[in-house]
C-alpha cells in the first residue's frame, strides 16, 4: 500500500522537467549523417536531461551522447527508407509524442511564470503542521482482498499465530510483507482515513478486532508504538511544499481549461 507522506507530494511529470525548461541556445552541428545535420541544440538538451538526473557534464558524457544521436539518426533514416514513417501505428505514436512534448512545455512554462511567494509557502507549512498533528505511529498491517480473509487472519492471531508470519504469507502489500507487515513511522494524516481512524483508536500492542476496509482492500492493523511527532524544519521541506502548491494550482488550471473546451 502506497501511503502519501508530508515530504513526498509531487507530480513528477510536471516538476521533473523544471531544470530542462529553458531551450538550448547553442548553435552549430554535432555531426552530419548521410548529409543530414544533427544540431548542437539536440545534444545540449540531452546533456541537460542527464545533468538533471545527477550525471556530471564532461567530454566523456558528451562523446557518448553524440554517438547515441548518430546511431539514432542512422536508424531513423533506415526506418524512413522502409517507409515505416507511413505505418498508421507509427504515425499515431509520432503524433502522441509531439503532444506529450507540448504538454510538458506548457507545464514548464506555467512553473516558470507562477512563482510561489515565501509568505504562501510558510502559510502552507503551518497548515500542514496542523494536519500532521503532534504524534506519529509505528504500525504493521496485513492487506487482503476480502473481509472473510481478514477475519480469518484475526482468528489465527487470537490463537497465537505470529503477525509477521501471517503478513509474509498473506499480505498483498509487497512494500511491507517481507518486513512482517511493518510500515514506517508516520502521522495519521499519512494514511487513508479508515486506516488512520482505526490506528489511532488502538492501544499500543493491540490489533484491530474487526477488519478495516479501504480502497486498497481489507486490513488487519497492529499498533506497535507511538511517539512525539518531529516536524521537519521549514527550509528542509520548502521545495516540496512549493511543488505541492504548484501541483494543486496546475490541477485547477487543467480543470478550468477542460470546462471551457468544446468536447463533442
Amino acid at each position: 500500500m502506497r501511503l502519501t507522506k508530508f515530504s513526498q507530494v509531487m507530480i513528477v511529470s510536471i516538476f521533473g522537467l523544471v531544470t530542462m525548461a529553458a531551450q538550448a541556445q547553442s548553435t552549430g552541428v554535432v555531426a552530419k549523417v548521410n548529409g543530414v545535420e544533427i544540431p548542437q541544440s539536440r545534444l545540449e538538451l540531452m546533456v541537460k536531461a542527464n545533468v538533471a538526473q545527477g550525471q556530471q557534464d564532461g567530454p566523456e558524457m558528451r562523446k557518448a551522447l553524440r554517438e547515441n544521436l548518430i546511431a539514432e539518426e542512422i536508424l531513423a533514416q533506415e526506418a524512413v527508407k522502409k517507409r515505416l514513417d507511413l505505418d498508421p501505428d507509427v504515425v499515431t505514436q509520432l503524433a502522441m509524442s509531439r503532444q506529450a512534448v507540448l504538454v510538458r512545455a506548457y507545464q514548464a512554462d506555467y512553473i516558470r511564470n507562477n512563482a510561489v511567494s515565501e509568505d504562501t509557502l510558510r502559510k502552507e507549512y503551518d497548515v500542514l503542521k496542523v494536519q500532521m498533528g503532534d504524534k506519529e505511529y509505528k504500525a504493521r498491517h496485513i492487506l487482503v482482498e476480502t473481509e472473510a480473509e481478514a477475519k480469518d487472519i484475526i482468528a489465527k492471531l487470537k490463537k497465537g499465530t505470529k503477525f509477521a508470519k501471517l503478513a509474509e504469507e498473506k499480505s498483498l502489500d509487497d512494500g511491507s510483507k517481507e518486513n512482517g507487515g511493518e510500515l514506517n513511522w508516520s502521522p495519521p494524516a499519512a494514511y487513508v482515513k479508515p486506516f488512520a481512524d482505526a490506528l489511532v483508536s488502538l492501544s499500543k500492542g493491540k490489533v484491530t478486532q474487526q477488519p478495516v476496509q479501504t480502497s486498497f482492500g481489507w486490513h488487519v492493523i497492529e499498533l506497535m508504538d507511538v511517539r512525539t511527532m518531529q516536524v521537519p524544519p521549514f527550509e528542509e521541506v520548502k521545495q516540496n511544499i512549493q511543488q505541492r502548491i504548484l501541483q494543486r494550482e496546475f490541477a485547477n488550471v487543467v480543470q478550468d481549461l477542460r470546462s471551457k473546451a468544446k468536447v463533442e
